[in-house]
């Protein structure tokens, strides 16, 4: 652990000091270790990763984007819900879909995109892990079972009935003779959270429990705790904590809930239920660490170094999750030297560099004109024989993409192009739309919806971020209507693709608008960078009202207060040359505090800041 320390002491040397930003919980040993921290580190670009870094199979088992550098969250808070048609008008210029009954369908990624088929099943590693997380004896499941890679019978049932409760199918599932057990549950949701078939999943966590058909156990209701905490939020959540069997209110179930206050970025809370599991009893373990990491990354890496000294204290042994935050932060910041001592510090801990960190480090070489040791690391997840690695295409479209290496995309195009996976096709749209072969990510989304039965929105939405990025507005209206005639459900990614297809095409009042509607749609939470792409437009212009006003919707939705969101809405004071009445304040009373940045642009915009004429006439 020291070794750790070490590899990542440069977190208390770079950047700009602000002060203490701690929010104080209780005087448990968390609240002591962040008392004092006044490390600070450079404001990093987009996250990259961020999906992977969050102990990626927990909860959630869906597949990560071949994009990774999109911003997706590992504990996803979507609904399961369906919308009502809103009295509003529709949106215009092809995009009315948005306010259609046509389109409502559950949550945005909750379709069946695949046939159900033996091969298309949850390998049995990721069942194993699944059920080691929640502490169910990982036996119950052997790992080389047919039935592991299979859909079980439940699960069948459920994915094929009509839009019905799930009660109403499992009960006359039950009344046809099939027995519920332990294992069949516990395997019917983890297919149904691999779809992000959150609301189906709480069915059937309450049919269970109404049923008694078996004895539940902690894993049972953590499991419930995390799927009332995403659908119905954190205090529902809390709520129902109080209602488990004392002797089963363990540290599974707590863990849940922490997990989803830190997807909701809610600092305080998660501190505050931190400090709650210490005064419990609870041991402090490799998980909860990890889990400030996740929320210290996102909100304030000057903390990471003091939880890194408390799982010194408590002698908790990192894991790969721990070390990749740090490879995370130190290529985000392009600090590559301290980013390879912080690999090699892993590797002498005896911990191998799986493939997701691997593609990290590429990435975040060739973003600092690297390439020869970025093209090394891609050859190395090749392996000698691509069409036996497989798996790794999806990883190296569009890291080759970003390198600017078209030959290397269309080699490795050609290995899958007979017989393309889905995770191919979207990350061959991504790469070619990278390399500006527009033609080329046509093909390939083509024929990525002769593969799937029902598409979903993420099928389209693959496509329609390559239109807003090269600004094809008429064609990304077109795609949208293609969306609503096969009845996909618009969420946050495909709210995003939307709002900056019209941004890139200068309409910001256009994707205001849609934003806006989509909000009262309430099938989700558009993304933080939703908001931010326009509040950035607004700002640039200098028109401080619309500024305003995006901060204010991102409250609404829940979003905590960031320096990001600030030093935007700085900037439009600045370009609007408008005096900033009590700004330090505002960020004070969100327990934020002014980089150097922001002290500059603050300066600019003080409304009693003295001139030296004034000065002298004083």
């Amino acid at each position: 652990m020291w070794a750790l320390r070490r590899a990542s002491v440069h977190l208390r040397n770079q950047g700009v000091r602000s002060g203490s930003n701690i929010i104080r919980c209780s005087n448990s040993d968390i609240s002591r270790y962040l008392e004092n921290s006044n490390t600070g580190i450079i404001d990093t670009q987009d996250k990259i990763f961020d999906g992977l870094l969050a102990s990626a199979r927990f909860l959630n088992t869906s597949s990560i984007s071949p994009k990774s550098h999109c911003k997706v969250r590992a504990f996803s808070s979507q609904t399961d819900t369906t919308s009502t048609k809103e009295d509003d008008d529709d949106l215009d210029d092809g995009f009315s879909e948005l306010g259609t009954p046509a389109l409502v369908v559950t949550s945005e990624d909750d379709s069946d995109d695949e046939d159900i088929s033996e091969e298309e099943g949850i390998a049995a590693d990721d069942i194993q892990n699944e059920l080691e997380v929640f502490g169910i004896e990982t036996g119950a499941v052997e790992k080389n079972s047919p039935r592991t890679r299979a859909f079980s019978e439940m699960t069948r049932v459920i994915l094929a009935s009509p839009p019905v409760p799930v009660s109403k199918v499992l009960d006359k599932w039950v009344e046809e003779g099939n027995q519920v057990t332990q294992t069949e549950a516990t395997i019917t949701t983890l297919h149904l959270r691999k779809r992000r078939m959150f609301g189906k999943a709480l069915e059937l966590s309450e049919w269970l429990e109404s049923k008694n058909c078996f004895e539940l156990v902690e894993s049972n209701y953590a499991s419930r705790v995390d799927l009332i905490a995403k659908l119905r939020g954190i205090y529902k959540a809390e709520d129902y904590i109080k209602q488990i069997p004392e002797s089963l209110r363990g540290e599974l179930v707590y863990r849940s809930l922490l997990a989803n206050c830190v997807s909701t970025t809610n600092v305080k809370k998660s501190e505050e239920l931190f400090n709650k599991m210490r005064n419990l009893g609870f041991p402090v373990t490799c998980f909860t660490c990890n889990q400030l990491l996740l929320l210290y990354k996102r909100t304030d890496k000057r903390k990471i170094s003091d939880v890194l000294k408390l799982m010194e204290k408590e002698n908790v042994k990192p894991s790969v999750f721990t070390y990749q935050v740090l490879i995370d932060i130190k290529g985000q910041s392009r600090e590559i030297d301290a980013m390879e001592k912080v690999v090699k510090t892993m590797e002498d801990a005896g911990l191998e560099l799986n493939s997701q960190i691997k593609a990290s480090l590429a990435r975040y070489y060739g973003a600092n004109g690297q390439r020869d040791k970025a093209v090394s690391i891609l050859k190395e997840i090749e392996g000698d024989d691509i069409k036996k690695n497989r798996w790794a295409c999806q990883w190296l479209f569009p890291i080759y993409a970003s390198l600017g290496m078209e030959h290397e995309v269309e080699r490795i195009w050609k290995v899958c192009e007979s017989d393309a996976r889905l995770l191919e096709c979207m990350s061959a749209i991504d790469a070619w739309g990278q390399l500006n072969r527009i033609d080329n990510a046509e093909s390939a989304f083509e024929q990525m919806l002769k593969k799937v039965r029902k598409p979903s929105s993420k099928h389209f939405t693959a496509l329609l971020k390559v239109y807003a990025n090269h600004k094809l507005l008429a064609k990304g209206k077109e795609l949208v209507r293609r969306m609503g005639e096969s009845g996909c459900a618009l969420g946050p990614l495909t709210w995003d693709a939307i709002v900056r297809l019209y941004v890139e095409a200068g309409e910001v009042e256009k994707a205001d608008s849609i934003l806006t509607k989509a909000i009262k749609q309430k099938r989700g939470r558009p993304l933080f960078l939703t908001y931010l792409t326009i509040m950035e437009q607004y700002a640039a212009r200098g028109d401080v009202h619309n500024a305003e006003k995006m901060l204010m919707m991102m409250r609404q939705s829940g979003y905590a207060s960031r320096h990001r969101q600030y030093q935007t809405l700085l900037q439009a004071y600045v370009n609007a040359k408008a005096p900033a009445y009590g700004f330090s304040e505002r960020m004070k009373a969100d327990n934020l505090f002014p980089n150097k940045e922001m002290a500059g642009l603050l300066a600019k915009v003080d409304a009693f800041k003295k001139s030296p004429v004034t000065e002298l006439l004083e």
